[in-house]
């Protein structure tokens, strides 16, 4: 088939794909010209179980909250409003937090759409690049007159996900294989997501922490940072967050913001 009548099929093939409402192109066919309804409904079905299977592998968490009978109806209309637009299916579902959040029957539980933002995260730090993480002793070269100006470079596969209730600790009880048991979701928490090695961690982190990352991470100077974090939290620790975060491996590398 010649590459603009492949593109010219697949745009009438692909829209109905994913609204069993929707009637069969008429571009499709079987042998002989018959009707292939019936194996275009077949095709239909797999192609929307495929999404949905690939949505509960990206968020085991909330598939463990809701339930799978409402996980897989949650997804079933995220499928429906919002297609793939790659061929990669760990790539597909980034919307879905977002889904979640004005989903009108998942409003009882308002912290699963900072939970599946986790575990996107999870997921994303997952496949981000490979690179060498930054260590403490980087530090040990640095004037104390030059440590205000520092710009750091984050590891690939750092994120942070800030919540308004215990995300991080909802999500931490509902990956295992053992009982969550009862957690109080009113407290706001903040997640910080690092693979310095093979393994993906997640890690609660401190009082103003978020701000203070967060400020690294779009290019701010070390004392840039850290009034940003203090005007969040008064009780915030420069000496403890920056000790957190070079354990947690979220660094790759740092500059003197002098040069910019």
């Amino acid at each position: 088939m010649q590459p603009e009548l492949h593109t010219s099929y697949a745009a009438a093939f692909a829209p109905a794909l994913l609204d069993p409402v929707d009637q069969v192109p008429s571009i499709v066919t079987g042998p002989c010209g018959k009707s292939a309804v019936k194996c275009y409904n077949v095709y239909r079905n797999n192609v929307t179980v495929s999404l949905i299977d690939a949505l509960a592998s990206i968020y085991p968490a909330v598939r463990r909250l809701t339930g799978a009978d409402f996980f897989r109806a949650v997804a079933r209309f995220h499928v429906r409003e919002t297609p793939p637009t790659s061929p990669l299916l760990f790539d597909y579902g980034r919307d879905f937090p977002a889904f979640i959040e004005g989903y009108e029957h998942a409003q009882s539980l308002p912290w699963l759409a900072d939970v599946a933002r986790i575990e996107r995260a999870w997921l994303d730090a997952y496949h981000a690049a490979d690179s060498t993480p930054l260590l403490p002793s980087a530090l040990a070269t640095i004037t104390p007159d030059r440590l205000a100006s520092l710009v750091f470079t984050l590891h690939p596969a750092t994120r942070v996900v800030r919540s308004s209730f215990a995300a991080v600790t909802i999500f931490a009880a509902n990956r295992g294989a053992d009982s969550a048991g009862t957690i109080d979701a009113s407290g706001p928490e903040d997640a910080l997501i690092t693979r310095p090695d093979v393994d993906v961690a997640v890690q609660l982190l401190p009082p103003g922490g978020a701000v203070f990352l967060t400020c690294l991470m779009s290019g701010c100077m070390l004392a840039e940072a850290t009034a940003a974090a203090l005007e969040d939290a008064p009780d915030f620790d420069l000496a403890t967050n920056i000790a957190g975060l070079f354990e947690a491996g979220a660094f790759a590398s740092l500059t003197s913001g002098d040069a910019r």
